[in-house]
């Protein structure tokens, strides 16, 4: 089932941007992940200025980013609530995505990968992938921020 979510959730991202991707070599075994996500992204600054992200994905993430932080300050631990909140930011941004050419390669370049996170939080059953999906996702929201304005 959850391959089936991951393929649903690419397809809605690749066809709702109206524009092309070009495919990432980052190898994101959602099973094997002993390192930081962060260390497998290829993104890169707009010649030294952040790329422009439109107002709704920039939303998007800045909730996701509020949701991660109500999570750890409540000490709440259902994790796949969080999941289940955390897509529906990431199913607003798919929907709500204009973006078109490089800014919305790099785009993908950190949304691809917080989709696979995602997952892990709403259908992994092992505690210790859900907290290093969650620290992951952390790290990408921050990444996220790092390269990317409105």
């Amino acid at each position: 089932m959850n391959k089936y979510y991951i393929i649903i959730y690419f397809l809605i991202l690749f066809f709702s941007c109206n524009s092309e991707t070009k495919k990432t070599n980052s190898n994101l075994d959602a099973e094997v992940k002993t390192i930081s996500i962060i260390d497998t992204l290829s993104l890169k600054l707009n010649v030294n200025e952040k790329w422009i992200a439109n107002l709704e994905t920039h939303q998007g993430v800045s909730k996701m980013d509020a949701i991660i932080s109500a999570f750890k300050t409540n000490s709440k631990t259902d994790y796949k609530i969080l999941g289940e909140d955390l897509s529906k930011q990431t199913s607003f941004i798919i929907k709500h995505c204009s973006m078109k050419g490089e800014s919305h390669d790099q785009l993908h370049v950190v949304l691809l990968p917080m989709l696979d996170e995602i997952s892990i939080l709403r259908e992994d059953t092992n505690h210790e992938k859900k907290k290093l999906a969650l620290h992951n996702l952390e790290l990408l929201v921050s990444t996220y921020f790092k390269f990317f304005k409105v």
